[in-house]
Formats: structure tokens, sequence, C-alpha cells
């Protein structure tokens, strides 16, 4: 049996005939379970061929539109051929096309023009570089080529993915608004006159690293990147993530972040952090009515690797009194006694100094318990009662931004992924991520090519014949 496979290409234009061409043709013998319908390289070989055959026609529609001039309708001189290289989903196309001069009629700024260069102002199908950078974005880019070479009729590289991928990020970097120290904008009177927000906005902010790398050292130890998630019930939650030492503008990022959560003036807002110097300031000057508090998670793990220190002394009599001090210290600042909390720690601390018998531990304990010392008074204003708000079900800990962290950073770039990264790569491929975890990505390249979802609307409207 033999199966032709043809496109009829019909014009508008009704002095134009009606075009029939083969694209494929398939030779089936006897059916059977290998021979049912079509195979994928035969499926691939169909849509390059179409795909080929539709651009060409397009294009030959475009030039004839361009031979004469729009004012005078003379016809245009010819100056030459050009031929215009297209990549699209279905392959990589060799498009070719006419150069005029322009007409005489009118003054221009240049001589000569190309149709095909003002049609082909990207020469990457917006269409293939979503799918490139929304795959890169969740896989390796060695598994992004493989992936789209296996499904697709096409031929690419890493190096290709890689950049299509960093151009998106950088798109999608240079759209972001300025940087401002406060956010907070209108009086407190017209906050009053928006309507009430339906619940309290969470958001969590935590920190992962990176394996770094630069041209000149390509082992240039690790990078922290800021992850951080925002949480509405019977929402779909948001999240963001940037290079904290190479992000200009980390505050616009985490505003714009909860302004496409729904966030208003009026808006209900907690914010959980590890309380580290940068990622408070960051949360600052966002909303008039947030609350800033310390993640009950870093508090008890600090408290916890304080313990393990404590129970590698040789004293047992002072390993029993160090435990049962943590103890009470953790049980003061779970119930909010922030004061207490610190005198406990000051007590523990003197306990340590006091201790005749030379201990290696004990030294290491008493900088331990200096440095928790210092994290607890800097941090002492965003300690709430957590038991309180446990018993009520409120939230008291990054464990959510924790999630964030797995699934934005180490999924992708520090699990299976085991490469390097430069500071700037990194942080235009999170931005690319943040957008595909968003579920965001298509509607920003709707965006920039309202064509996209035109054609859509349009394919779900008049559904192919079958």
């Amino acid at each position: 049996m033999k199966i032709k496979v043809q496109v009829v290409i019909e014009y508008e234009d009704e002095t134009t005939e009606t075009v029939v061409e083969e694209i494929g043709c398939l030779q089936r013998a006897a059916p059977s379970i290998e021979t049912l319908g079509i195979r994928l390289d035969e499926g691939k070989a169909i849509l390059a061929n179409l795909q080929e055959s539709v651009v060409a026609h397009q294009v030959a529609e475009h030039m004839k539109k361009h031979e004469y001039c729009g004012h005078c309708h003379q016809p245009h001189r010819r100056n030459g051929h050009q031929t215009i290289t297209y990549r699209t989903l279905f392959g990589k196309l060799k498009v070719k096309g006419r150069r005029f001069y322009r007409c005489v009629c009118q003054e221009h700024s240049s001589q000569t023009f190309s149709p095909i260069a003002a049609l082909f102002s990207e020469r990457t199908a917006p269409e293939f570089s979503y799918i490139q950078t929304k795959w890169a974005s969740l896989m390796s880019y060695g598994l992004t080529v493989d992936l789209l070479e296996e499904v697709l009729p096409l031929s690419t590289n890493v190096a290709a993915v890689f950049r299509q991928t960093q151009t998106v990020g950088q798109r999608l970097e240079d759209a972001l608004g300025a940087e401002q120290y406060m956010f907070i904008e209108g009086p407190a009177r017209k906050w009053a006159q928006l309507p009430p927000p339906q619940e309290r906005l969470f958001v969590g902010i935590d920190g992962g690293f990176v394996h770094g790398r630069t041209k000149e050292n390509r082992k240039a130890g690790w990078f922290e990147v800021i992850v951080g998630k925002s949480l509405l019930n019977k929402h779909p939650s948001k999240r963001f993530a940037f290079v904290q030492t190479y992000d200009e503008k980390p505050k616009r990022r985490l505003f714009e972040t909860l302004q496409s959560h729904g966030m208003q003036m009026n808006q209900d807002i907690t914010f959980l952090s590890d309380g580290g110097d940068d990622v408070r300031e960051l949360q600052y000057y966002l909303n008039p009515h947030a609350e800033h508090i310390l993640d009950w998670f870093h508090v008890t793990m600090k408290i916890t690797v304080l313990s393990q220190i404590a129970k590698g002394m040789q004293d047992a009599a002072f390993v029993k009194k160090a435990l049962a001090a943590l103890e009470r210290i953790k049980w003061r600042l779970w119930h909010g006694h922030v004061q207490n909390g610190l005198d406990a720690i000051e007590s523990l601390l003197l306990d340590c100094e006091c201790e005749e018998e030379a201990d290696p531990s004990r030294d290491k304990l008493h900088q331990a318990l200096d440095e928790y010392d210092t994290y607890i008074g800097n941090n002492r204003e965003f300690i709430p009662n957590y038991a309180d708000r446990y018993r009520y079900d409120e939230i008291i800990s990054t464990s959510f931004a924790e999630s964030a962290i797995n699934e934005v950073v180490s999924r992708r770039m520090v699990k299976k992924q085991q490469m390097r990264w430069t500071k700037k790569g990194a942080h235009l491929l999170l931005q690319v991520r943040i957008k595909t975890l968003n579920d965001e990505l298509r509607s920003k390249f709707e965006d920039w090519h309202p064509g996209l979802k035109n054609e859509v609307q349009n394919t779900a409207e008049m559904p192919l014949a079958v």
C-alpha cells in the first residue's frame, strides 16, 4: 500500500491558483503492529517537508507584495538575491529572497531594502526559542539537545541552547523595573479604600549554594543564591531567585513577585527568613502591614549544633549541665521570652569560661555560643511567641522555602547537574527557570510575540479537519 501525503495551498487572491504539493509518501505492506500508523522518523520527515513548503509559499507571497512601490506602484529594480537561515521547531530553513532598490519617488534613509530581512527580524522562531528555554530551564543543556533531536526534525547543539536560554534570561532581566529603596506608595487613607484582601500572604526566604567558576579559575568555590516562595491559599505559589552578589535589583524582583500574587498596600503579609542581614534588608519597605519573623527552624537548628558540640566534651557533669541549659534556652525562645533566653546564653558562656580543665571542645562551644548570642540579639525583635503561633496553625518555619531551594536550585544546578556556574550564567538561567515553574514563561513570549497567542486561539477555534 502506498500512502501519499499532500499539502494544499489556497491563496486569498483569486487570481493565484491553488497549489498541491506532495510532502511525503509512506509504503506499507501487510498490516502489523509495527507498521500501523506513522513512525517517528516518518512523522519528522513529513513535518520538516511541510514546514519548508509552508514557509516557502509564505515568503513568496510576502515578496510579491513588495515588488512594487506602495506609493507610485512602479516595480522596484532588483539588486540581487539574499539567503537567510531561519531556525524553527521543524528544521533549519534556508530562505531565499530578492533585494530591491528603493523607489526614487520618495526619500529614504537607505538605497536598497530586503523584504525577507525585515520579515525575519529574529533568526530563531519564537516558539522554537520558547521550547528550548523551557526545557533547558528544567534539565541540563545536553539533555535538552538530546530530547529536541529525538522528537523533532532538527539538529542543534549545547552552545546554541545555552546562548538562547541566556538571551531570554537577559531579556527578562532587562524588562524588570528600576530598583527602589521603598515600594510603599500612596497615603494611608487610600489604602483603606482598597478592596479587602482575601487572606494573609506568607513569604519565606532562604539561601542555597552553587559551585562557582570564573574565566581564570574553573574551581572558584561557591556562591550564594537567594530563593523565596510566596504562599496564598487557593492560589498557585510564586517563586523568585537571584544570585546575591550579582543581582542589582533584588528588592524590585521580590516586589514584582508579590504583585503578581495580588499583593495590595492593605495586604497582611508575613516574611520569614533566617535572620541574615542582607535577607532582612530585602524585606523592608515593601508593604506597610508586613510583619517579619525569624524562622524557628534556624533558631532550633543552631541549638541542635550546640548540643552536639557539648556532647563531645570530656566533663560528663558539665555536659549534663550544658544540655539542660540549652533546653532552657530553647524553651524560652519557643515561648518568645527573648531576654530570658539571652540571659541563659550569657550564663552558659560564663560557665564555659569558668571551666578549669583544658578541653578543645569547651573553646569550640564557647565560640559557637558567642555567635548564637549575637545572632539572637540581632534578631530579637523578630522572635515572636512561636508556641502561640503554632497553636493557631500559623506558619513559623521556612520549610516551604527550603523546598523551593531544592526545586529551583538543587535539582537543576547542584545535585545531578554537577557543573560549575558563573554568577551571570546562573542568575540568567534562574530567571528562566522561575518563569517556567511559575507557569509564566509562555505568557512572556506571547507578550513579546503577540502572534503566538493569536495562532493558538485560532487553532483552538478552527480544529484541523481529519
